[in-house]
This record gives structure tokens, sequence and C-alpha cells, in this order.
């Protein structure tokens, strides 16, 4: 299953790989090794609470790698756009005023730095849409107009 990132996206998953495998692989390590030498492993909450740490690592270790390798780059084009798509920039209004976004895979999306996944509701009814076009988004019984000001 292909994973779509753009390379800010990507090089920002390669950092926390590095991260985790360089350096916080190595502080569990020590902390583990610490645990342990307050010996009885069985009633040790220190232990157990480094190894638990040492599994969510792991996990996400693999994660990451799993995401990076099935990666596939969305590139901004030069050329016209022709309706948004991954990787592209919009700026909504609504009755709420103007927002601006960019489109993501789901592993990238961070609404707090106006990140939205091409999966999410907001997302799916706005990807393939040109410039000027509006698109309705239905939530909670409530329905929100969004026009497309901007596509880059």
């Amino acid at each position: 299953m292909s994973r779509y990132l753009t390379r800010e996206g990507l090089e920002k998953l390669k950092k926390e790989l590095n991260y985790l495998e360089n350096t916080k692989r190595k502080e569990l390590a020590k902390t583990l090794k610490h645990a342990i030498s307050f010996g009885d492993l069985k009633e040790n909450a220190a232990y157990h609470e480094a190894k638990d740490a040492q599994g969510f690592l792991e996990g996400r270790i693999s994660e990451l790698k799993e995401i990076i390798g099935t990666a596939e780059l969305v590139e901004k084009s030069n050329n016209q756009i022709d309706g948004v798509q991954i990787g592209s920039t919009v700026i909504l209004k609504s009755e709420n005023g103007k927002e601006k976004f960019q489109i993501v895979g789901p592993d990238e999306a961070d609404i707090l730095n106006g990140k939205i996944s091409y999966k999410s509701p907001l997302g799916e009814i706005i990807l393939g849409k040109k410039q000027g076009e509006t698109a309705m988004l239905k939530n909670s019984g409530e329905e929100i107009e969004y026009k497309i000001v901007k596509v880059e």
C-alpha cells in the first residue's frame, strides 16, 4: 500500500526515525540497565516501565520504517494545477472566513499546522475541485459551504 508524503513530510519522518534509532534507543538501554540493577525483576516497576517504553519505541520504529519504505513522494508541479490534489496548498473561504491548508497523506496530517489529509472529510470533498468551485461539508447535521479561492 502506497503512502503519499510530501518531501517535507518524508524528511520529518526520516529525522524522527534517526532520532529514535540512534538516540532514544541508547537512552532506553541505559534506563533498562539501571532498572535491572535494582534486582528482582518480578517486582521491579522501573524495569517493567522501561520494557513497556522499549516496546512502544520498537513499535514506532517499525511503523516509521514501513511508512518510509512504502512512501510515494508527491512533488509540487510547476505546471498549471488542474484542481486540488495531494501536495496542493488551497485557500478556502467559508462562513467562518478564509483558511489555508496543504493537502497531505494521513501520515503527515497536522491540522494545527494547516495540513489536512486527503482522506479527511474536508480533504475528500475538495480533492479534484478547481479554483472557484464550491464544496459542501456535512457535519453533525450542519452544512458548511467552502469556496476554493486559490489552488497552489
